[in-house]
């Protein structure tokens, strides 16, 4: 595992010994980490993951049908944006019969919101 350090220097970004303060912060990340939460966050990035994200939101849980039917898209293109949202953490599903309801994942949103909140 690789880890970067971030330096925080003097207010014109250069060190120097006549600098009131030479490091206000030094973060150790996890490269690993940082790629999860970046591969989460391109996965909700796009206009359609963000409604399915919004409706799933209002009403827990929906089978592939009625995802489609709502948003007025083709089957595919949803199964398609639910498959990525699940992959990437996302949502979670649970098939009862013939129907595959997808539903949030408890946590995931509120964690990419908590780490975006952290970068301000």
């Amino acid at each position: 595992m690789q880890n970067i350090f971030i330096y925080l220097l003097s207010k014109n970004n250069h060190w120097s010994p006549k600098s009131n303060i030479y490091i206000m912060a030094q973060t150790k990340l996890d490269s690993k980490k940082l790629e999860e939460a970046a591969s989460k966050m391109r996965a909700i990035a796009h206009p359609m993951r963000i409604a399915i994200i919004d409706m799933l939101e209002k009403n827990e849980q929906m089978n592939v049908t009625e995802i489609y039917e709502t948003l007025k898209i083709e089957q595919a293109s949803a199964s398609h944006h639910l498959n990525i949202l699940k992959t990437k953490g996302v949502l979670d599903s649970r098939r009862s019969g013939k129907k595959t309801f997808y539903y949030l994942k408890e946590n995931a949103i509120a964690q990419i919101i908590e780490c975006i909140n952290k970068c301000h």
